[in-house]
């Protein structure tokens, strides 16, 4: 019929992405992959509808999910998501090793970002990931888990400030963990440095933040989130 275009277009078959789709992409080559549960509380969406999303990845070519131990099913990013992200994160399966661990700091953040603090701040999170792909802090050879950096607004109590973000779930030596703590305060001079810790590792903690600068190291219980759920 006159008037009617038979062409295709130019993106026909190509999986069109929301900022949804990017946050959680984004979300997920940071943190070296994301469980289900709490890549559903970061895209505000319904485990029905995340496995949906995540489909969309899948076919894109972006991205890969399993379940790679208890609890819900995990989605990672591949060499082509990663790519599409314009990161050079290696990319893959997230190691077993890890995954109560990268659990526990991307619980943090979501944590983190839900306090009224974050929304009158507005800080933003720097993940382990983008800390190594800078380097650490000259001197100290250690990176933390992740840092939160405060912008300079004027009402902020913590304007221009960088705080460091350490996740424990087991005990350190007390050694080891006053060192880190020395080294995130006296080394790299972070403003603040926060543990947030499991039960297991909270009186070493303690006791070792006991020592160190009046207001420069604190203790903290992880969020419930941290932990994987029962299924």
């Amino acid at each position: 019929m006159a008037g009617t275009s038979t062409g295709r277009r130019a993106d026909a078959g190509m999986v069109r992405l929301s900022q949804r789709d990017i946050d959680g992409l984004m979300l997920c080559a940071e943190h070296a992959g994301a469980p289900y549960d709490l890549l559903a509380a970061a895209l505000t969406a319904q485990p029905a509808r995340v496995r949906a999303i995540v489909a969309r990845w899948r076919h894109a070519g972006y991205a890969a999910t399993g379940r790679l131990g208890p609890g819900p099913a995990w989605c990672w990013l591949t060499a082509a998501g990663m790519t599409a992200a314009g990161l050079r994160y290696p990319a893959g399966r997230p190691p077993l090793a890890r995954l109560e661990h990268l659990r526990a700091v991307l619980a943090a953040r979501l944590w983190w970002q839900a306090t009224p603090a974050w929304q009158q701040g507005r800080p933003w999170w720097q993940s382990e990931r983008r800390i190594r792909a800078v380097g650490p802090a000259a001197g100290t050879g250690h990176r933390p888990d992740a840092e939160i950096h405060w912008p300079s607004l004027t009402a902020s109590p913590y304007a221009g400030q960088i705080w460091a973000i350490e996740v424990e779930l087991t005990a350190k030596h007390a050694a080891r963990t006053t060192a880190i703590m020395t080294a995130l305060t006296a080394g790299a001079g972070y403003a603040q440095v926060i543990y947030l810790t499991a039960p297991a590792a909270r009186r070493v903690a303690e006791r070792c933040a006991a020592a160190m600068p009046p207001g420069t190291v604190s203790v903290w219980d992880l969020p419930p989130s941290a932990y994987t759920p029962e299924t």
